[in-house]
């Protein structure tokens, strides 16, 4: 009778064993059937291979083993692109690096039309950095740094359209160009420095000369003027601390003279 009690108690504890395993596969499907997407995620839905929707967020319901989701963050990305060797329009080998800030819009295309959004994205700025560096002058990458910003952005952004990505900004960091062009144009800034004041000193002169011309006009029409003219300047010499001796003399005797020696060559005449 033991051994039939034994075999019994045998019987319902490989019962209970089985039973504890169905439960745990049970509870392991309802598992896999229940996700939870934040805020910021979207969950791209397969059934049996093939797309049937995106959901979220929230709790999404799945059929086990049947269906598969993708989650996609549709949070912005801030991605630094690596230092790109660049050679300018004019000949001048650069070192280049920028950062992107893209997110995805459609997490479907994300999903299906790209294998790696993150990779793709990536390797299109770079190249895509170097293709719209390499048509401008270093003078123009160093002053109209916004512009070129803004070409970048619009090429990457028509290019990753199909992809379902928008970049929203593209900022260069660092332009480093090479010591000895660094000191090149240093002296390139300084002769232009240097041509600058040249140029403001010359139309400076020139309009000195301009404004001395109207006054020397202005002062021959009327000898009264002159006269004011002249005594003024007798004002300011006597005023300074100089040993100069000042004998005036009176305009009006250069017409006296020329009467006393028009007289005498009629006389002689």
């Amino acid at each position: 009778m033991m051994p039939g009690i034994l075999e019994a108690e045998m019987n319902e504890f490989g019962g209970l064993i089985i039973l504890g395993v169905a439960v745990v596969l049970v509870l392991l499907l309802l598992l896999s059937a229940v996700r939870i997407l934040r805020e910021y995620e979207r969950g791209v839905v397969f059934t049996l291979g093939r797309f049937s929707g995106v959901k979220g967020p929230g709790i999404i319901l799945l059929v086990p083993v049947i269906q598969q989701l993708v989650r996609m963050d549709l949070r912005t990305i801030v991605h630094s692109v690596p230092t790109q060797d660049v050679i300018s329009r004019d000949n001048v080998s650069v070192k280049v690096n920028a950062v992107i800030y893209f997110r995805v819009i459609d997490p479907e295309r994300a999903t299906i039309q790209v294998e790696n959004f993150m990779q793709a994205t990536s390797e299109l700025a770079q190249t895509t950095l170097r293709s719209v560096l390499g048509k401008h002058e270093l003078d123009e990458m160093l002053a109209e740094r916004d512009r070129l910003n803004a070409d970048v952005q619009d090429i990457l952004d028509a290019q990753t359209d199909a992809w379902g990505i928008k970049v929203a900004n593209v900022e260069i960091k660092h332009v480093d160009i090479d010591e000895s062009m660094v000191r090149a144009i240093a002296r390139q800034a300084e002769a232009e420095r240097e041509r600058r004041a040249k140029v403001i000193n010359a139309e400076g002169e020139q309009q000195a000369a301009q404004k001395l011309l109207e006054a020397a006009e202005v002062l021959a029409r009327s000898p009264g003027a002159m006269q004011l003219r002249y005594l003024s300047t007798l004002n300011v010499i006597a005023n300074e601390r100089s040993n100069t001796i000042v004998f005036p003399f009176p305009m009006n005797m250069k017409e006296l003279l020329e009467a006393i020696a028009s007289t005498t060559a009629r006389q002689d005449a």
